[in-house]
């Protein structure tokens, strides 16, 4: 029997927690409460890590936590571990993390912490999507009626939904690429809230993958019992 193919190792996992989670209320920062038996950002680490395409992941964390992390989080592969503190905005935490990732990473991959329930089937296809030269956004087409409205809630006109999706992570780079787009990004002092965003401002090409309906983020506190509900449900 012929050997499995050897896959290469030169995938970075950038997952951005370095939010304060005020949405959700409370002391304990939402990244790190539990859903689905694990603290929320333990299920993303481990998912990526187990990816035998991946050769680092960097955590990027609140300032106050990155030099002193719940020991929970070394459950993984510790030696593709990174621990950054983040930034300001989202924007400055991916790129505080894209600075810490080793020179094998080739392709760069961007994930929520929010987003718990990230699976291999996904990570494949935006893996495989931006090894084309591409930016690459898991997605999923919308499927509810759009309409737009005033301030006072008066509809104008209902939108066409054909061409439309919601965006969600990971999303996948070739790594000059994202790199390219944050360093314009801190020249012009842009700022969004994703990093497709950001390469859509160079004029770069981004396509849409497959997502998944578990790729939830987990925002407010009743999305928490969402969340449970859907860990349980399978694409």
């Amino acid at each position: 029997m012929s050997a499995a193919p050897q896959v290469e190792r030169d995938v970075g996992v950038v997952i951005v927690a370095g939010g304060s989670g005020s949405r959700v209320g409370g002391e304990e920062l939402k990244q790190f409460r539990w859903i689905a038996g694990k603290p929320m950002l333990l299920h993303s680490l481990q998912e990526f890590m187990s990816h035998p395409a991946v050769v680092s992941v960097v955590c990027v964390l609140p300032t106050a936590f990155a030099g002193d992390p719940p020991p929970w989080i070394f459950q993984c592969d510790v030696d593709r571990l990174m621990i950054t503190p983040g930034g300001r905005t989202r924007t400055e935490s991916a790129s505080n993390g894209l600075d810490d990732l080793p020179d094998e990473a080739r392709i760069v991959l961007i994930h929520d912490a929010a987003r718990p329930f990230v699976d291999g089937a996904t990570i494949d296809r935006v893996i495989a999507a931006a090894r084309t030269g591409v930016g690459a956004v898991a997605a999923l087409p919308v499927v509810d009626t759009l309409k737009r409205a005033s301030a006072e809630g008066e509809v104008s006109d209902t939108v066409d939904r054909a061409s439309l999706w919601r965006a969600q992570t990971p999303q996948g780079f070739p790594r000059q690429l994202i790199v390219d787009a944050h360093r314009a990004a801190r020249r012009d002092r842009a700022d969004a809230t994703d990093d497709a965003a950001l390469v859509e401002r160079l004029g770069a090409p981004v396509h849409v993958v497959r997502g998944s309906e578990r790729l939830m983020k987990v925002t407010s506190e009743a999305d928490f019992a969402r969340a449970e509900a859907l860990y349980s449900l399978k694409d």
